[in-house]
C-alpha cells in the first residue's frame, strides 16, 4: 500500500506542477498581449508626435521664409530710397551750380543789382 500512496503523491505532484505550468504559460500569454497593446498605443502616440513635429517644422520654415522675404523687401526699398536720395543730391548740386553760374553772369552784367531785383545806390537798396 505504501507504493500506491507514493505513486498517488507523485501523480498529484505532477498534476499540480502541470497546472502551475499551464497557469504560468497563460500569464505569459496575457502579459504578452498586454505588452503588444501597450506597444501599439506607443506607436500610435509616436505617429501623432511625429505629425505634430512635421507640422511645427513646416510652420517654422514658412515663418523663416516670410522673414527672409520681408527683410529682402525692406532692403530693396532702402536701396531704392538711397538711390533716389543720391539722384536728388546730384540734381541739387546741378541746380546749385547753375544758380551760382547765373549769379556770376548777373554780377558781371549788372554789379549793382541785388538778389531781390533792386539796385544799390550809396548803400541803400532801391526798387
Amino acid at each position: 500500500m505504501q507504493t500506491w500512496l507514493v505513486v498517488l503523491i507523485i501523480v498529484v505532484v505532477v498534476l499540480v506542477l502541470a497546472a502551475l505550468a499551464l497557469l504560468a504559460a497563460r500569464r505569459r500569454r496575457v502579459a504578452g498581449v498586454r505588452k503588444r497593446d501597450q506597444a501599439r498605443e506607443h506607436l500610435q502616440e509616436a505617429q501623432v508626435h511625429a505629425a505634430q513635429a512635421d507640422r511645427e517644422q513646416a510652420l517654422a520654415e514658412e515663418q523663416a521664409a516670410r522673414a527672409r522675404r520681408e527683410r529682402a523687401e525692406v532692403e530693396e526699398r532702402a536701396a531704392r530710397a538711397e538711390a533716389e536720395a543720391r539722384d536728388r543730391v546730384g540734381l541739387a548740386q546741378e541746380h546749385r551750380a547753375s544758380a551760382e553760374e547765373l549769379h556770376a553772369k548777373a554780377e558781371k552784367l549788372a554789379p549793382d543789382l541785388t538778389a531781390d531785383g533792386g539796385y544799390e545806390e550809396g548803400g541803400a537798396t532801391r526798387r
